[in-house]
């Protein structure tokens, strides 16, 4: 099917029995009864909880949409979408609030590819990162807000620029052959974000995210990793080189879905800007330091990408209907993309899950890892890979699988213990061996269950 075409289909896929939306800016509190009034509708299939408070205890809200609310289901990949990062980027905390009305009332009204979203997926969904720099925005409204005023958040902190440093980790370790995957935080990180860093951090080290995506505003392109250039030698933030991720063609064709799905983002020319395909590497537009999206992909198995969706910081609240319909179908369709690739389960021999196992595709230096259950989930573009499984106390195994343009592949790894031999028993006078010393018993490495990130 033609690329121009994709959209339009998805977007007639989404117009039978569309709800009517109410199109309006929304302080703490209407956003959280929002929120509420959504879980109360689709109760079912909807769960609301806080991964912790901002500066000033606003909750920090998500919303969960699920078949089974509040539960990872093996080989269920997990979702997650962030706004109003910036407190005065508020597009993204509205189109936010709006996809989650959308998602309960089409699935409400049994809209089959949102049924099937819902019931394939488990989506979270949270409006609002800086709650207070929100307020303090709101405070100027939509006429008279600055360009920085409610940027940051209460403590006056860039909150995508509070992450751990994780960038200039990995630069190095790239240069002795050391870890390309969760590399750790450094021992005082925690003394060093802010509290809703710190929440963040926590959650996404909770759940097994494969795709996210944050929302800005005061541009309107698709930006992927690496945010922070490689070249450490121009330190100006303002200096562009493009610095790809070892998955870089699997990012920008992320960032084309949304972009193409998109009313006019995949056009180029927005705001006296020019970005091909309406997508850009987040360096090769300006290199900035601890961002979330870099944070996602180097400590977690979480792909992000972040979207700029206005020019305008702040739009007026007669701007939110059109800006909802420019981005209804891009919201819906890149979720979709959290299902490609391969995923599977990783057991022994007794089919138990084994968590924290390794999934390393040749040729691809960027692996991930499996969660609590044993499952995993490897974002791959369509091809023929080889893949290997390993983990501590059990040996590697590899298969070589093909992944096509539709549904992941299903590969399953089931690893065997290693096995390791005691030495040969001595007499106690050490000088002689009879035969029985020389028997030598088979026994099973203590194995180590991982952490899921």
């Amino acid at each position: 099917m033609a690329r121009w075409l994709r959209p339009l289909v998805g977007a007639l896929l989404l117009l039978e029995g569309a709800a009517a939306l109410s199109f309006l800016h929304h302080r703490y509190e209407e956003l959280v009864q929002a929120l509420f009034r959504v879980q109360s509708q689709c109760p079912y299939v909807t769960r609301i909880y806080s991964i912790g408070r901002s500066v000033e205890g606003r909750h920090l809200y998500v919303l969960e949409f699920s078949d089974y609310p509040g539960i990872h289901e093996p080989l269920e990949p997990e979702f997650k979408y962030v706004g109003n990062m910036h407190g005065n980027e508020v597009l993204g905390r509205e189109l936010l609030l709006q996809l989650s009305e959308f998602l309960c009332e089409e699935y409400r009204r049994g809209n089959e590819r949102i049924t099937r979203l819902i019931h394939d997926t488990r989506i979270h969904i949270m409006p609002s990162m800086n709650p207070d720099g929100y307020e303090v925005a709101a405070k100027q409204g939509p006429d008279s807000n600055g360009y920085l005023t409610g940027r940051n958040n209460a403590n006056g902190v860039d909150l995508n620029r509070n992450f751990p440093d994780l960038n200039t980790l990995m630069y190095y370790s790239r240069e002795i052959s050391g870890p390309n995957h969760h590399i750790p935080l450094p021992d005082n990180w925690k003394s060093q974000v802010e509290p809703e860093t710190l929440a963040v951090i926590q959650w996404i080290g909770s759940y097994n995210f494969v795709l996210s995506a944050n929302l800005h505003g005061g541009a309107v392109v698709a930006n992927y990793p690496y945010d922070k250039s490689q070249d450490q030698r121009f330190r100006s933030h303002r200096r562009t080189v493009n610095t790809p991720t070892p998955d870089d063609k699997l990012f920008q064709k992320l960032a084309k879905t949304y972009s193409y799905a998109h009313s006019w983002m995949h056009r180029g020319w927005n705001c006296g800007d020019y970005f091909a395909d309406g997508i850009t590497n987040g360096a090769s537009w300006y290199s900035l330091s601890k961002g979330m999206q870099d944070f996602n992909y180097l400590y977690t198995n979480c792909f992000e990408i972040t979207l700029e969706l206005s020019c305008n910081k702040f739009p007026p609240e007669e701007d939110l209907e059109r800006q909802w319909m420019a981005n209804r179908e891009a919201l819906v369709a890149f979720i979709e993309e959290v299902h490609q690739g391969i995923k599977g389960m990783v057991s022994d021999e007794n089919n138990n899950g084994i968590a924290g196992a390794v999934i390393s595709v040749q040729g691809i230096s960027h692996d991930i890892t499996s969660g609590d259950m044993g499952d995993y989930f490897r974002l791959l573009l369509p091809g023929t890979y080889t893949v290997t499984a390993s983990a501590e106390g059990y040996q590697p195994l590899t298969v070589t699988t093909t992944v096509g343009p539709a549904a992941p592949s299903l590969v399953h790894f089931q690893l065997k213990q290693e096995v390791v031999r005691k030495p040969a028993e001595r007499k106690a006078s050490g000088t002689r061996m009879n035969n029985k010393a020389l028997q030598k018993k088979v026994v099973p490495r203590a194995t180590r269950r991982g952490t899921q990130r």
